[in-house]
């Protein structure tokens, strides 16, 4: 009966665990949160900013003096996001212990991983550079680059199953 009872709570602690970890992260106030495919999180912004984050993804957004959102800072695992075309421009940055990824209409991947960060482009382009400075490059649909300390930005078409493993994470 007692290795039942434990066997019982090490099953519960593990559903508890794997719950905490899938929850959504509460939305700011400028977004609506619904959980999506594969237990992704969708935030839709009024900004039109849509930010899907990965199942465990850790970030927090960032809002400008209007109080709206206009930057991720993103720690762990992946977001998409999709930044729609505004005159103007709309801008939208990311933020990695590695990189800043910055755009005004577009839609594409962040992901944070130790001491790397993938950008990938789906479609329209994006703006890379080193946190700490330096020279940055431009992405177009279908490139991507690798941001790690000290080594040098480049760009390249990443391969299909490369997208297509990035992508599945994010429920696309």
């Amino acid at each position: 009966m007692n290795v039942l009872f434990k066997a019982g709570f090490v099953l519960l602690a593990c559903t508890l665990s794997s719950v905490e970890i899938a929850a959504a992260q509460p939305a700011n106030p400028g977004c609506s949160s619904e959980n999506s495919l594969g237990a992704t999180q969708t935030l839709h912004c009024r900004t039109g900013i849509t930010i899907v984050a990965e199942d465990g993804a850790r970030y927090t957004l960032r809002s400008n003096r209007n109080g709206r959102v206009d930057a991720v800072e993103l720690s762990g695992k992946a977001l998409l996001i999709e930044v729609a075309p505004k005159p103007g421009g709309n801008k939208f940055e990311v933020i990695t212990p590695q990189a800043i990824a910055a755009v005004r209409g577009t839609k594409w991947a962040v992901d944070a991983a130790g001491d790397k960060t993938s950008v990938f482009v789906v479609n329209g382009s994006v703006r890379v550079g080193p946190r700490t400075g330096g020279n940055g490059v431009t992405l177009r649909p279908g490139e991507g680059v690798d941001v790690e300390p000290g080594a040098p930005l480049t760009v390249k078409r990443w391969a299909p199953p490369r997208v297509s493993a990035l992508l599945a994470r994010l429920g696309q």
